[in-house]
């Protein structure tokens, strides 16, 4: 059944990340019975050739050059925030504040503080009817939400070990140039809020359970690199220019959590033949379950009450139309990508704005997310010190 109503969407920032949005808005009308269908009103970049150009290949009516007008149109009634995390509270805060939904990219924030303003802004603009929600789009894996199922249903039993890795490959060649995922100011932190923030969500949502304190280490393995010029290009060579790296290449951690697990984390761009080895496993009395995002159609479960002569993990191919999300895709068998978690994550909050109902991850989950950011960090700067998680 086609929506019967409409949303002006509005998107910040037109690289990676609103791309594969920018995707989610064109698609997810025409898969899920959503309450309201997006129009992809226009797109916010800095660069204005730039911007045109990608508004008009990714399918958006307008290109805007300041995201404050990008939030002042009128036709605008969905704020997409696609921008690095510097920029993330002063958007969000704005939108919020002017009646927008907003859709905002992980990790919420560069500071807990500015997670702290975003929430009160998400607070205040809720009691108007306002939705806000933080993009953590691996909840939207098919094969990670059926694992959710599985541990509120108890066939794991009591959680008592929960182990979370991410793992990239991208930053290994000492030459790759100095982006800004590698500057502070701009990104926040390095390999522990680009990718340990998933993880860390990840293993909350499928677990049910928060972390309550941490003993981390970080480590950054080269700490200057050639800065990106057209004449030194993406690698260096006599006479580039070279920057300071100012986050960390690698963050690992143990942690506990509300029920009583205890866990282990890494987070790395420096794995050597891993590209996107997002991996979660849950110990419990009862069982135990596997992902492995670069086999994201497949969750792995193990049950005790199995004899022991037929037990062992068996591999579960999350495609039937029974399983989270999957009903609105293809025959069973037909595997789902990447993008897909995207358009699960723009339905989720299209029906959230529709029905007047508060979506998930909400703006304090990702606050929750980012105070153990900052209990990794404070932990590794006090020789792994155990940080409590407020």
């Amino acid at each position: 059944m086609a929506a019967s109503e409409t949303i002006g969407v509005g998107m910040a920032g037109y690289s990676f990340m609103g791309a594969v949005h920018s995707q989610a808005w064109r698609t997810v009308h025409r898969f899920f019975d959503v309450p309201v269908a997006p129009e992809l009103v226009a797109l916010a970049g800095r660069d204005r050739a730039r911007t045109e150009a990608a508004a008009a290949r990714m399918g958006w009516s307008a290109a805007e050059t300041d995201w404050r007008r990008l939030v002042e149109r009128d036709d605008v009634g969905l704020v997409d925030i696609c921008t690095p995390g510097d920029t993330h509270a002063e958007i969000a805060i704005a939108a919020l504040d002017a009646g927008k939904h907003v859709l905002c990219e992980k990790p919420l924030a560069n500071t807990v503080a500015e997670a702290e303003a975003m929430v009160a802004a998400a607070e205040r603009a809720a009691a108007s009817g306002v939705r806000s929600m933080v993009a953590f789009n691996y909840r939207r894996v098919p094969a990670l939400a059926l694992a959710r199922e599985l541990v509120a249903n108890g066939r794991l039993g009591t959680v008592r070990h929960v182990r979370a890795v991410y793992l990239q490959d991208w930053l290994t060649d000492e030459n790759s140039p100095l982006t800004w995922r590698l500057d502070r100011t701009k990104a926040g932190a390095g390999a522990l809020g680009d990718i340990g923030s998933h993880i860390i969500d990840a293993s909350q949502f499928v677990t049910g359970q928060a972390i309550t304190g941490v003993s981390a280490i970080t480590e950054t393995f080269v700490r200057r690199r050639p800065v990106a010029t057209s004449s030194a290009g993406l690698s260096a060579s006599a006479g580039t220019e070279y920057g300071d790296v100012t986050v960390d290449d690698a963050a690992l951690f143990l942690a506990r959590f509300t029920g009583g697990a205890v866990a282990t984390f890494e987070a790395t761009r420096f794995a050597a033949g891993r590209k996107n080895a997002m991996r979660l496993e849950v110990n419990g009395s009862r069982g135990s379950l596997a992902f492995d995002f670069e086999s994201m159609n497949e969750l792995w479960l193990h049950e005790e009450d199995i004899d022991a002569a037929e037990g062992g993990f068996r591999r579960i191919l999350v495609t039937e139309a029974t399983h989270p999300y999957l009903g609105a895709w293809w025959p069973p068998g037909h595997g789902l990508g990447y993008e897909h978690t995207f358009t699960h994550e723009a339905a989720d909050f299209l029906t959230a704005v529709g029905t007047g109902t508060d979506p998930e991850p909400s703006f304090a989950d990702g606050l929750r997310v980012q105070r153990v950011l900052r209990a990794v960090e404070d932990s590794a700067a006090a020789d792994s010190r155990w940080t409590p998680v407020p």
